[in-house]
């Protein structure tokens, strides 16, 4: 009986170590079929992560490449609208930086541009209307920032039988450093040019590159450049309208410190520091700080600046002047209209540079020109010969000999760069004739003058 129950117990003690035995050799089984799973899924997800990878890398050259080529197409519809008309456009070439250029095939077709137009419109037709100026700002002024609220601008550009690369380089140079939540509109007013470039061309040129943001106001007939001005006023839409001449180049943040000055108070109007534009290399040449005054003649010209201004060291602060000059300000335009615009019966430019300063100063407000790094960078290209015959031309150009306000045409017999309308022969019945405001300034001035 005991042996019977001994044999009972080993028998059943190697059952149980069996089965055990079949059991761990189950488990080690399903313990390796589940790392080999999870190596294989590992693997699944790396292999999935790699072709991904490489499928987001390729998708992504395939957008850049897409990109690219589509810059590549604007480019070259946008370039093509200058291409037709000889001119060029983008980065690069003549003139770039500001430098002096120079062509080697200047002939008899350069010296009739440079008759016609008082500079060498033929190398500006070869400079880039996107070319690079250098920056003259000192260093205060690239770091100052400005409301985020500021007013948008109407930009005004006067012309009579311009150089069409010097109009259009003026329009690119204002679009490309203006920012576009600041900049209305761009109007370009043709007092009658009979240049047959500046009808069909520049319409066509103008609504293709900047459509709604150009406009074109033509006058039916020669107004003079005071009109054309107003004419221009007329169509600005913006609360702040800017007039300059159609010859010029604005640099990197010529508008915000303008803007800014009229924001905090409209009745000031701000005017530039002008460099300027070589009239045969198209260099630009920095000038130094000046203000503006004029003498006992009403001529206007460049002045030192005030001591008090000299003494605060600062480059970057506006100086106060008496004078200005009519081809560059910054005006809110309804305070221009308050303080009665310009003289319309004006017929011939200057005047406007001593009027002006006397009309604000009559209505005791502030006349400030802000540093060309805290208003405009902009050159200004100055001619040395007048292009036409007739007074009563807009005035295209400073037509100064060295920006030292000596004109090199005789526009008024009596010097003094202001005349009204030519009055007809005073008999006893006709009418006292109308002066114009710049005329009655200068004869006040005229009783007092020391000889």
């Amino acid at each position: 009986m005991a042996v019977a129950r001994k044999i009972r117990t080993l028998l059943t003690v190697n059952i149980l170590v069996f089965v055990g035995i079949v059991l761990f050799s189950v488990y080690c089984r399903l313990q390796g079929r589940s790392q080999e799973l999870v190596r294989i899924v590992s693997g699944d997800r790396r292999v999935r992560s790699r072709h991904a990878k490489v499928g987001a890398l390729g998708d992504r050259e395939a957008i850049l490449q897409r990109l690219d080529h589509l810059e590549e197409v604007v480019y070259n519809q946008l370039n093509g609208l200058a291409k037709p008309i000889g001119l060029v456009e983008g980065p690069g070439g003549l003139g770039q930086g500001g430098l002096a250029a120079t062509l080697r095939d200047d002939g008899q077709e350069a010296e009739g541009k440079y008759e016609e137009y008082g500079y060498n419109a033929q190398l500006s037709d070869r400079i880039s209307l996107d070319r690079s100026i250098p920056d003259y700002r000192p260093r205060k002024c690239r770091q100052m920032s400005y409301a985020q609220d500021l007013p948008q601008v109407s930009v005004v550009f006067i012309f009579v039988n311009e150089a069409l690369s010097v109009i259009l380089r003026s329009v690119h140079s204002v679009v490309n450093h203006t920012p576009s939540q600041l900049l209305k509109e761009v109007i370009l007013v043709d007092d009658n040019s009979d240049n047959v470039e500046l009808k069909f061309n520049l319409d066509q040129y103008v609504n293709k590159r900047y459509p709604g943001l150009v406009k074109i106001v033509r006058n039916s007939r020669r107004e003079g450049l005071i009109r054309a001005r107003l004419q221009g006023w007329k169509a600005a839409t913006a609360p702040v309208v800017g007039f300059f001449d159609a010859h010029v180049e604005f640099n990197t943040g010529w508008a915000e410190p303008a803007l800014s000055r009229i924001r905090e108070d409209r009745r000031r109007i701000v005017l530039p520091a002008i460099d300027n534009i070589k009239y045969s290399t198209f260099e630009v040449q920095q000038y130094a700080n000046a203000a503006h005054g004029y003498n006992w003649g009403l001529w206007c010209m460049y002045i030192i600046p005030p001591q008090d201004w000299l003494d605060r060291g600062d480059e970057s602060a506006p100086i106060r002047t008496p004078a200005m000059i009519g081809c560059s300000f910054v005006v809110d335009r309804e305070y221009f209209g308050d303080i009665g615009l310009l003289d319309p019966g004006m017929e011939v430019y200057g005047g406007e540079n001593v009027e002006l300063g006397m009309r604000v100063s009559v209505a005791t407000v502030s006349r400030d020109r802000v540093r060309v790094s805290e208003a405009l960078a902009s050159g200004d290209g100055v001619r040395t010969s007048e292009a036409a015959a007739s007074g009563d031309r807009v005035r295209a150009s400073a037509a100064m000999a060295s920006g030292d306000g000596v004109r090199t045409s005789a526009a008024v017999a009596s010097g003094d760069g202001v005349r009204s309308r030519a009055p007809a022969q005073r008999t006893e019945a006709s009418p006292e004739p109308r002066l114009s405001l710049g005329d009655r300034v200068r004869l006040h001035f005229k009783k007092y003058m020391i000889k």
